[in-house]
């Protein structure tokens, strides 16, 4: 998996584009800025934007290509982030406990067992109040692969999501917004298009 990531982000171009995700930049303008982690950060752009508003970024991908562009980026721009080469499996033992005020999974497709296994204690890593945010394209999209391949996504519906998805892997937040929804996008080379995804609010209630 990781040299299938490192091959696609050694182009030079940035394979999504440098812009931040649009439902990401439009969340992100509601928070009062503070540590956000970013995991599946890929070559960066959505937390060096993040990072031009003020928030502390921890990123982290496991592709050593998309980090590298991810810094490239990030020293354009004018910030800094922390980065990191790690697989999920990893991130309990690299982040502590109750050390973010917001974590952001856009377009973060897990094989099942991941989702299942680590998606659950991602509250955790979330001071109380904080929040999660969420974009990822919808089972539903397979529809418009087939229509469209250059819309890009997982070629395994199980690494999608669904909202009874969302409130199985999430089950201690509150739902601050949750819904599906047919999108254009036009992110870089990799999604272009109509597609479907799944857009996830959830609030880490004080004193869990």
């Amino acid at each position: 998996m990781k040299e299938r990531w490192d091959e696609r982000y050694s182009i030079a171009d940035y394979v999504y584009g440098e812009e931040p995700n649009l439902y990401f930049k439009e969340v992100l303008g509601d928070f009062v800025p503070g540590r956000i982690l970013l995991p599946a950060d890929g070559e960066g752009r959505n937390g060096v934007y993040a990072a031009t508003q003020g928030w502390g970024v921890d990123a982290f991908d496991q592709s050593d290509q998309a980090r590298d562009k991810a810094l490239q980026l990030a020293e354009r721009k004018g910030v800094n982030i922390c980065y990191q080469v790690i697989d999920f499996k990893q991130i309990y033992e690299t982040y502590p406990k109750g050390s973010f005020d917001a974590i952001a999974l856009v377009f973060a497709h897990m094989p099942k067992e991941i989702k299942a296994d680590y998606f659950p204690q991602l509250p955790d890593l979330l001071k109380a109040g904080g929040h999660i945010l969420l974009e990822g394209f919808s089972k539903n999209h397979v529809t418009y692969q087939q229509k469209n391949p250059g819309i890009g996504g997982p070629l395994d519906v199980e690494m999608m999501y669904s909202k009874e998805l969302i409130r199985e892997l999430f089950p201690s937040l509150e739902i601050i917004a949750l819904f599906e929804q047919e999108i254009s996008l036009n992110e870089g080379l990799g999604h272009n298009g109509i597609g479907s995804v799944i857009r996830y609010i959830g609030k880490k209630r004080n004193g869990e």
